[in-house]
C-alpha cells in the first residue's frame, strides 16, 4: 500500500511532545499487564479487559462478552505467530476489538515493536482517517513508525506518545 506518511513536526521534537503526554491507566498496563502478558504469552480476561477499557471504554460490554478461554487462545495465537497479517487480524475475532484496540494489544504485549493505530497518530503523520482500517494501512503504518523510531533514536512508546500528544494539542476539528 502506497501511503505518504509525513510527520507534521520535526522529529527532533519527538521527546518534547512525548514528555507532555499523559493518559490515565497507562502505567498499570505498561508496568504490570504488559510484562505479565509477555511472560505468559497470552492475555487473561482481566488483562484483556483492562487494555480494552484503556483504549475504548465504551466497548467494555462487548469486550466483557468474550469467554476467558477464547481470549486466551486468540491472544496466544496472535502473540506466537510470525505472520503479521494473522497477528493483527486474529485479534479482531474478539468481540469489541477492532484494528485500533488490536494494535494496542500488540503495542504493549508483543515482543516485537508495534505502534498504536489511532486517528490522532495518523493525523500527526498527515494521513486522513480511513473509512475502514485494513492490513495494508496498518502494515505500512507499522513499518513507517519502526523506521521513524529507529532514525530518531526513540522507543515505539515514546513515538506513540508524541504522535498522540501533538494531535491532541494541534489538531483543528
Amino acid at each position: 500500500m502506497d501511503i505518504n506518511f509525513r510527520l507534521r513536526f520535526d522529529r527532533s521534537q519527538i521527546d518534547h511532545w512525548a514528555s507532555r503526554y499523559g493518559y490515565q491507566g497507562e502505567e498499570v498496563i505498561e508496568k504490570e499487564i504488559a510484562p505479565q502478558a509477555k511472560s505468559q504469552e497470552y492475555l487473561s480476561k482481566e488483562q484483556f479487559l483492562a487494555i480494552c477499557h484503556w483504549k475504548t471504554p465504551r466497548n467494555r460490554p462487548h469486550c466483557k462478552s468474550n469467554d476467558a478461554e477464547f481470549i486466551r487462545v486468540v491472544t496466544a495465537a496472535s502473540l506466537s505467530t510470525t505472520n503479521e497479517r494473522f497477528r493483527i487480524e486474529v485479534l479482531t475475532l474478539l468481540a469489541g476489538v477492532e484494528w485500533p484496540t488490536a494494535s494496542v494489544i500488540l503495542h504493549f504485549c508483543s515482543e516485537d515493536r508495534y505502534p498504536i493505530l489511532d486517528f490522532r497518530a495518523l493525523w500527526s503523520l498527515n494521513v486522513d482517517i480511513p473509512i475502514e482500517y485494513g492490513f495494508g494501512l496498518w502494515w505500512a503504518y507499522t513499518q513507517f513508525c519502526r523506521d521513524l523510531a529507529d532514525e530518531s533514536g526513540v522507543t515505539m512508546r515514546t513515538l506513540d506518545r508524541a504522535l498522540w500528544q501533538f494531535s491532541e494539542e494541534n489538531e483543528v476539528s
